[in-house]
């Protein structure tokens, strides 16, 4: 099973957190199963940015991205090479480590 190692987030997961979890799941199922209530406002329909997350380990074991991924990613808040949407990402084989960013473009939020 893969690991995902979250690095800390001050709201979202301030300790960091390591979880194990099956190949095929999207990262943003994964955190949310683990109680890592990362944003998600288009409830995991591709269509906002919310849940942009940044790769730092792992990138490429990772499916590949869409155009429509990619065009939402343009607008995603401290976009990098290393930037996806955690609710289209899906889980390869390898480790995982993930930083979520400190912002979103929500200039609201439910949760936090």
């Amino acid at each position: 099973m893969p690991k995902i190692i979250v690095l800390p987030h001050l709201e979202i997961c301030p300790e960091g957190i390591v979880i194990e979890v099956d190949s095929g799941i999207s990262i943003c199922d994964a955190l949310l199963k683990n109680d890592i209530e990362i944003e998600h406002a288009c409830e995991k329909s591709c269509a906002c940015t919310t849940c942009h997350i940044h790769i730092r380990e792992g990138f490429d074991s990772l499916t590949e991205s869409t155009e429509i991924e990619d065009d939402y990613l343009d607008k995603a808040w401290g976009l990098d090479m290393e930037s996806r949407l955690s609710c289209q990402a899906l889980v390869g084989s390898e480790p995982l480590v993930i930083e979520i960013p400190k912002y979103t473009i929500n200039m609201v939020s439910e949760t936090h």
